[in-house]
């Protein structure tokens, strides 16, 4: 996609009237004039050139930063353990730069670890300067420390195996043949997940890299549990000390311990829980749970085969008669096999997986007013924000017939959270001109952030047409 070529705008747009109250589902969609004219006049010209732009906000990713930081932060480490060694590094080093590196990059995929890290990038106080508020809400891109270490550690292991097998050459035993059979069996299982884990074959094949996530990386885990007990009892017996003292005293036995741990917290969490659908259409479903109230800003993963696939979605508490939080739900729309299957054949019990996690729109609390955009089922993620009500916003939401589709509970609730929300039926109205509708709710809110759920062309587009502007801008990331 060419994000320099304007697009096509409408003058046209939307107003809706309804009652605030959530119960309320008398709702009328009228077409008027905009107070500005929704026309790319509106927008300041983009800052820089073509060259510099792209490679400030395209590029040169906090995502890509991050993992170039982690990166460099191992190869400073590589070369300090070159020059204490006088020349190849020890064996024993490599193996435990290795573990490091898997254990934060398992750290960086466990629910409460991820959590943790939201909590403290959005607690800072609203007087502290916007310039640090906005990079501490590219708190989501921790992705980044997530494949740095796990690629860092796929590193450090192919040393290591090289180092095993001039070992074996040098002294064919029994203790040196087994090392290296469990480490060409773990280098194996790590390559397989990285090839899986590249972004084209990530988007065409997603259940192979999730299956190969979660199988290699299983039967690594268990080998290297084998491979560091064999090597363990080796070098305790060679330096005359017992084997569990060797393991206490060893940082791989501890690194493999958080490693095993965060694994088995999060599958020890899976539970097969009632639903209660609520087909809204035949293009979306709103699924709710009554297990366990949810606070706003949750995301949680759901799945009919738990061992092959998993799907992440954004929760909506749900409120009783009184106002009090009594379960949540789920809005799916038909964006594939699975969230299709869901529609036409809506489940009654699914199987939960893990803790709660936060999400890009919780960072949201670090700015004192927002802009919030959405296209399609995207509304959904934003309606546990809106829910929220903590932070002042006005709300853009595109969408092919919006009450017909999501129906006048979900419509309300947008309402709810902004009277003055901007409703577009793209069905009688046609594509708007997302940036230029995004920079006008800015201007008239003077908002200090701008955060879109949407598809990923899109998501790219407007926040790539704020960015330029100087507008902070957020949208979830696809490569992560």
């Amino acid at each position: 996609m060419d994000l320099e070529k304007a697009v096509d705008h409408t003058e046209n747009t939307v107003e809706v009237s309804s009652q605030s109250s959530l119960s309320s589902a008398s709702i009328v969609l009228k077409p008027k004039p905009f107070d500005i004219k929704p026309s790319r006049d509106i927008l300041p010209k983009k800052t820089g050139n073509r060259v510099s732009r792209y490679l400030l906000f395209n590029f040169f990713s906090t995502y890509r930063k991050i993992f170039t930081v982690v990166f460099i932060a191992n190869l400073a480490t590589f070369i300090a353990f070159v020059v204490k060694s006088k020349g190849t590094p020890s064996i024993t080093d490599v193996a435990s730069a290795s573990s490091a590196n898997l254990m934060v990059a398992i750290l960086f995929r466990q629910e409460n670890f991820v959590n943790i890290c939201y909590e403290i990038a959005v607690s800072v106080p609203h007087s502290l300067p916007l310039s640090i508020r906005r990079k501490l809400a590219k708190v989501f891109h921790y992705g980044g420390a997530h494949s740095g270490c796990g690629t860092s550690a796929v590193v450090w292991f192919i040393l290591y195996v090289a180092l095993a097998t001039k070992e074996y050459i040098g002294s064919p035993t029994i203790d040196t043949r087994n090392n290296l059979i469990m480490s060409y069996i773990i280098i194996f299982m790590f390559i397989a997940i990285l090839a899986a884990a590249h972004p084209r074959f990530r988007v065409l094949y997603h259940d192979y890299f999730e299956a190969a996530h979660r199988y290699s990386g299983w039967i690594a885990l268990i080998t290297f549990w084998i491979h560091n007990g064999l090597v363990a009892r080796v070098t305790a017996k060679q330096e005359g000390i017992n084997t569990g003292l060797y393991l206490a005293k060893s940082p791989n036995f501890w690194f493999f311990c958080v490693s095993t741990s965060c694994t088995l917290l999060s599958w020890s969490r899976l539970r097969r829980r009632d639903v209660y659908p609520e087909i809204l259409s035949d293009h979306a479903i709103r699924l709710h749970f009554k297990y366990q109230p949810m606070q706003p800003f949750y995301g949680l993963k759901v799945s009919t085969k738990p061992l092959l696939e998993w799907h992440a979605f954004a929760t909506i508490p749900d409120e009783d008669e009184n106002g009090k939080i009594n379960g949540f739900s789920v809005v799916v729309s038909n964006a594939g096999d699975w969230t299709r299957g869901a529609i036409t054949n809506p489940p009654t019990k699914l199987w939960v997986r893990g803790y709660p996690l936060h999400g890009l729109l919780f960072t949201s609390r670090l700015f004192k007013r927002i802009v919030v955009v959405a296209t399609g089922s995207g509304i959904g993620p934003c309606l546990s924000l809106l829910y929220a009500d903590c932070t002042p916003r006005r709300v853009l939401w595109s969408t092919p017939n919006p009450e017909t589709t999501y129906g006048p509970n979900i419509m309300n609730a947008v309402l709810k959270a902004d009277p003055d929300a901007i409703v577009w039926n793209t069905k009688t109205l046609g594509r708007p001109d997302m940036v230029a509708l995004t920079y006008q709710l800015v201007l008239e809110r003077n908002a200090e952030a701008v955060f879109i759920i949407s598809n990923p062309k899109l998501t790219r587009k407007v926040v790539y047409g704020m960015q330029t502007r100087g507008i902070a801008a957020y949208g979830a990331i696809f490569d992560s």
